[in-house]
């Protein structure tokens, strides 16, 4: 009960991948490359997931509904971490559980859309109550101003530009925004890789912000990712909600910015390129 899609099999070749949907190279049992639980191709669907380094390449496996089977761009230390990961290699087990929100600061790649580039970003993963639901967030800000791509500043427009890319200004943190099409966040190996965003037409999806080194997230949140397959991407200007150390004072943040009118939003689902 494999899926392998074209951009696995472009990268395998066919003869394997017909290996793979034949059950010759099928793992049987295997633990979900996302949600981390444990899974049998014999019995429900299952994608295919190929990490692709610098120089290898490791063809890992998840629930269909977690993931879909997909071509995953990583750095050769990633690729190293999945491959502890997948083979149970001492470090694995025992790892500490993540705090409630984790903050990393990574520099968004440029791409075909003229978007926020010049400045790295601050990137939170936290749970939203709003109406009665947990909504798993990712709370983006920027470490310093935003000027328009091919310009210097002064003005700092990096909630104009997200919301010409269609992210919504937030007047209140009680709704969920409508979907932004063509942007995706991209869970995999159970932690935080990439948001993407849509690239030119016919081109598969390109990161707008994507790890150095994939991001540990709480357990709560990513069990929560996989329930509701979408993700609150929440962004602000630098200096607006700064690093929390926990989800009530990050909530009470995100009012704040949603009052002053310097709040957007979007929900995107998860690992949709």
């Amino acid at each position: 009960m494999l899926d392998v899609s074209d951009d696995v099999r472009a990268e395998i070749g066919d003869e394997e991948a017909e290996r793979l949907l034949g059950g010759e190279n099928a793992p049987g049992s295997y633990d979900c490359t996302s949600c981390r639980t444990p899974g049998d191709t014999e019995r429900e669907r299952t994608s295919t997931v190929l990490f692709v380094g610098e120089e290898t390449a490791v063809l890992a496996f998840a629930h269909a509904a977690c993931i879909p089977s997909q071509v995953v761009p990583v750095s050769e230390e990633q690729l190293q971490g999945a491959v502890r990961s997948i083979t149970g290699e001492a470090g694995q087990p025992g790892v500490p559980a993540a705090a409630p929100t984790a903050t990393t600061p990574q520099a968004p790649r440029p791409s075909a859309v003229d978007g926020p580039v010049q400045a790295e970003l601050g990137v939170t993963s936290g749970l939203v109550l709003i109406k009665d639901e947990l909504i798993p967030a990712l709370v983006v800000e920027p470490l310093g101003p935003i000027a328009r791509p091919g310009t210097t500043g002064p003005v700092d427009v990096f909630l104009p530009l997200l919301i010409e890319q269609g992210f919504a200004p937030v007047a209140s943190v009680e709704e969920v925004p409508e979907p932004n099409p063509g942007w995706s966040v991209l869970v995999a190996m159970g932690k935080l890789h990439a948001i993407l965003q849509p690239s030119v037409p016919g081109a598969k999806a390109s990161a707008w912000w994507q790890a150095h080194q994939a991001m540990q997230v709480a357990d709560d949140w990513r069990a929560a990712v996989n329930k509701t397959k979408r993700v609150l991407v929440l962004a602000a200007p630098v200096g607006t909600i700064g690093q929390q150390p926990r989800e009530d004072l990050l909530r009470e943040a995100l009012d704040r910015a949603a009052s002053r009118g310097q709040l957007v939003a979007a929900t995107m689902p998860l690992a949709g390129t």
